[in-house]
């Protein structure tokens, strides 16, 4: 969903949604070919890629940083396919379905052809489901992300990620599986005044519950137990007109018992304008 729906307008926190952007790439992009179209009440979209690169994927991010690369090229010795699909069938609701399927290790220069680069693939598998419903006066998003990753265990052998002198993360095991779901909710009180809404100015109070894990396997018996999140927002959003919105929320990450919870307070003003 951040991915689609990235702009500033499509959520109600000051930062993008936290659980998505820790373990997926934001706003990700990649060298490809995309077929997109609609039918009836769905649109759909298909796309062919470059893969991700395995010497990337951390334990606190998970495959985040996998579209990233220190070179002035784009490495494709792995390729990757993402597919999604959306239905507009009922007034006001979109709902969405997408994955994503790629192999990763030795998609990365320089590539080490007979060692642990050559014979494991990290095959990464993504599947989402999300949705926005926008009527009466009411927004309504959420979405829940599962991700695999394979050959967990030999990415610590990975040449890249073994080499010091390479810019490429070096240490730490990778998950198998990470995970985000969240949903937030928000209701325009200007709604109800007629010279707000008329003037065209929107106030949503809203709140926000998500929970994620980059790290939700064990990889050869290792746990990293602070990855595991538990996030709870509330805040407003007010727009003096539709492309401008200045957002205040007071947030906490909670943590497992052996760490200090996290408290914030956040403040931002967006603009979002389309240019044709």
């Amino acid at each position: 969903m951040n991915n689609a729906h990235h702009e500033p307008l499509n959520f109600f926190t000051v930062y993008r949604p936290e659980g998505e952007n820790t373990i997926l790439p934001s706003t990700w992009h990649q060298t490809g070919v995309s077929f997109f179209g609609r039918y009836g009440k769905f649109r759909y979209e298909a796309q062919l890629l470059a893969g991700l690169n395995a010497d990337n994927f951390t334990n606190t991010n998970w495959i985040k940083k996998g579209a990233a690369n220190p070179l002035e090229f784009e490495v494709a010795n792995k390729y990757g396919v993402a597919l999604r699909l959306d239905n507009y069938s009922v007034p006001g609701l979109r709902l969405g379905l997408s994955g994503y399927y790629g192999e990763s290790i030795g998609n990365s220069y320089p590539r080490n052809a007979n060692g642990v680069d050559a014979e494991y693939k990290g095959q990464v598998l993504i599947g989402a489901f999300d949705f926005t419903y926008n009527a009466h006066n009411w927004i309504i998003r959420g979405q829940a992300d599962y991700g695999y990753l394979g050959d967990t265990e030999q990415l610590k052998y990975v040449y890249n990620r073994t080499n010091k002198k390479s810019p490429y993360h070096h240490s730490a095991f990778v998950s198998k599986n990470a995970y985000a779901v969240g949903i937030e909710a928000g209701y325009d009180v200007f709604s109800q005044i007629s010279s707000l809404r008329n003037d065209d100015q929107k106030f949503y109070v809203f709140g926000r519950y998500e929970q994620y894990n980059p790290y939700a396997s064990m990889t050869k018996s290792t746990a990293y137990d602070y990855t595991e999140v538990k996030r709870m927002a509330f805040g407003v959003n007010y727009y003096p007109v539709p492309e401008i919105v200045i957002k205040a929320e007071y947030s906490n990450r909670l943590l497992k018992s052996q760490y200090n919870n996290e408290p914030s307070i956040s403040i931002g003003v967006a603009y979002e304008g389309f240019f044709l």
